[in-house]
């Protein structure tokens, strides 16, 4: 799917700012809310999550529908033009109605979907409809649980004398961040000319100096094709004539981790017209390496979260630069997507600013509270295969993407057999949908890793590791002899691997002369520790530290005011453990770093 641009083909209105909102209190739909103005409506802005612009419990803790609406009008010049209404995501599932009609449905909180709407629409005011449904359960992603307390939250103890029922229904997700829901990204209306480019794949390789970039271009309806290259001083550099090719680019500039170079495909077919930015640069593994155009790539950085202060998980483009801009300053190169797709406007950054991403789908929760079952009481594998499909479709371009992350944490070893038949399938399918093929993974929790034998297969390994928190917490001796014996045991794997995840929770302000957990000197210690053994291991490829920033998450005994494992504080403002970072990977060089 393309992003939506302007150009002198096709026209571009965004819908973002403030709709009228109302939460569903059961009559909803029985009512027909969607067929005329929401009665006594909040004020919200669009996008953004909905749980926080608003005070109360109400908001914060709402489990079900929500209506959200604004007029729409169409301005007469575009008639005659095929005019598509476009989400970038909705969490969890919407019902998109138009002058009260069901124009369609999207289950899936973080992949864009969109509708045409040119016979729909009518002169004037036309009232636009999104019903919002969050709540999350065994068949979504990510996964909630259908009984009981969150993983994440306290289990209900057992009194008998004391009436533990919740008195009406909630969320519990089987996940560490909130559950935030809403409209998150960007609301548009595009138009093509009836005849119209559908999408574009570019696939480059390098051959010397010289890349060659295969191409493929879809369109619906007649005309002929055209592709040039131009690149980043608007010089042609290639041209081609029809729908399939491969276009030769002397000399080319690379695209390299920190040094982005971006050439633009610009495609006509008819009177359609469109511009795809990509980079020259190739990712393959050889042996224990990661490479990136044919060099050892040494990933330094991040998991991170969409998650900032009012906003919740909606889009925030200037925290999204200025997430950047401190990567930068520490010397960070990566981060992954964890844990589902970021917004587009996110990847497009990246592809500029030379960062690299694991990109990820929202499968987190494949794990705890097993019984009998095994997956087979999960009822994601059809929902599970088309996240894939549609974020490969909509990431497939991107030269900062170098590994596709088709899950977190599931639980590959009490049932070892099952979670290979269950992901063994949708890294195949991954590997089936990439035109550049790149890495297929999935990441790994803290397990008997003897049991699994899921991740073997996977091209690299990605793991969480959390000796010195979860596993020997306090004890930093303990963690690094059981870290540094898990590694002989990966050692003769014969492939490369990368710690995803390790961190400690560490409450900003809080210092202590000798370390104790939670303490920002404690956080120093615990990375010093771990990354003295992953320094001693020439198979590891990276190191991304859990997590860039503190984020919220669920109410809950274990933890007290969201997850403090941030190198920063929510707010951005830097620990110890960043300083330690900074001085750290000004020293790692992204390239070569391990022989």
């Amino acid at each position: 799917m393309l992003y939506p641009k302007l150009n002198d083909a096709r026209a571009l209105i965004d819908l973002s700012g403030i709709w009228d909102f109302k939460l569903d209190d059961g009559t909803g739909f029985e009512k027909e809310w969607m067929k005329k103005p929401l009665e006594d409506p909040v004020k919200l802005a669009v996008p953004a999550s909905y749980n926080d612009q608003v005070e109360g419990a109400a908001f914060r803790d709402h489990y079900g529908w929500a209506f959200y609406q604004t007029e729409l009008v169409i301005p007469a010049i575009l008639k005659g033009q095929r005019i598509v209404l476009r989400f970038g995501a909705v969490t969890h599932q919407a019902k998109v109605y138009l002058n009260g009609e069901l124009l369609c449905e999207h289950r899936g909180g973080f992949l864009p979907f969109e509708a045409e709407i040119q016979t729909c629409v009518h002169p004037g005011k036309n009232l636009l409809c999104v019903a919002v449904d969050n709540r999350v359960d065994y068949s979504t992603l990510p996964i909630g649980n259908e009984v009981g307390a969150a993983f994440f939250g306290a289990d209900l103890p057992d009194i008998p004398s004391v009436n533990m029922t919740r008195q009406k229904p909630h969320n519990a997700p089987n996940f560490d961040f909130f559950n935030y829901a809403g409209i998150h990204r960007p609301v548009k209306i595009y138009t093509t000319p009836f005849s119209y480019i559908e999408d574009i794949v570019l696939v480059p390789e390098l051959t010397g100096t010289e890349a060659l970039v295969s191409y493929s271009v879809s369109c619906v309806g007649e005309g002929e094709v055209q592709i040039e290259v131009f690149d980043e001083d608007g010089k042609s550099v290639a041209k081609a004539v029809g729908a399939k090719g491969v276009l030769s680019i002397p000399d080319a500039h690379l695209w390299n981790p920190g040094n982005a170079y971006l050439y633009t495909a610009r495609v006509s077919f008819g009177e359609d017209l469109y511009e795809e930015e990509f980079g020259v640069r190739t990712v393959e593994i050889k042996g224990t390496k990661f490479l990136i155009n044919g060099k050892p790539f040494y990933f330094k950085g991040f998991g991170k979260h969409e998650d900032s202060e009012v906003h919740g998980r909606g889009l925030d483009q200037a925290m999204n630069v200025k997430d950047l801009s401190l990567m930068k300053w520490l010397g960070a190169n990566s981060f992954r997507t964890s844990h589902y797709p970021y917004a587009e406007e996110m990847m497009n950054l990246c592809d500029r600013l030379g960062i690299v991403v694991i990109d990820e789908t929202p499968a987190v929760g494949l794990n705890f509270g097993w019984n009998d079952k095994g997956y087979a009481k999960f009822r994601t594998k059809e929902h599970h295969e088309q996240v894939i499909r549609d974020l490969i479709a909509r990431d497939k371009n991107h030269p900062c993407v170098a590994i596709w992350s088709i899950a977190n944490e599931p639980d590959t070893e009490k049932q070892p057999q099952e979670a290979h038949d269950y992901f063994k399938p949708l890294y195949d399918l991954a590997h089936a949908c990439d035109p550049q093929n790149r890495p297929v993974s999935l990441v790994i929790c803290q397990n008997d890793y003897t049991r699994d034998i899921t991740a073997p297969e996977m091209d690299i390994i990605l793991a969480n590791r959390y000796y010195g928190w979860y596993v020997f917490g306090g004890d930093l001796e303990a963690a690094e002899n059981a870290m540094r014996e898990e590694m002989k045991y990966w050692a003769k794997l014969g492939k490369p691997w990368m710690i995803t995840e390790y961190g400690a929770d560490t409450v900003a302000g809080i210092h202590m002369a000798t370390p104790n957990m939670f303490s920002e000197e404690y956080q120093v210690e615990y990375y010093k520790t771990i990354n003295r053994v992953l320094d001693e291991c020439p198979f590891v490829v990276g190191e991304q530290t859990w997590n860039f920033a503190d984020f919220a998450t669920i109410q809950g005994t274990l933890r007290v005011d969201g997850n403090k494992k941030g190198m920063f504080t929510r707010q951005r403002r830097p620990k110890l453990a960043a300083h330690y970072f900074k001085e750290r990977w000004h020293k790692i060089p992204d390239f070569e770093y391990t022989k």
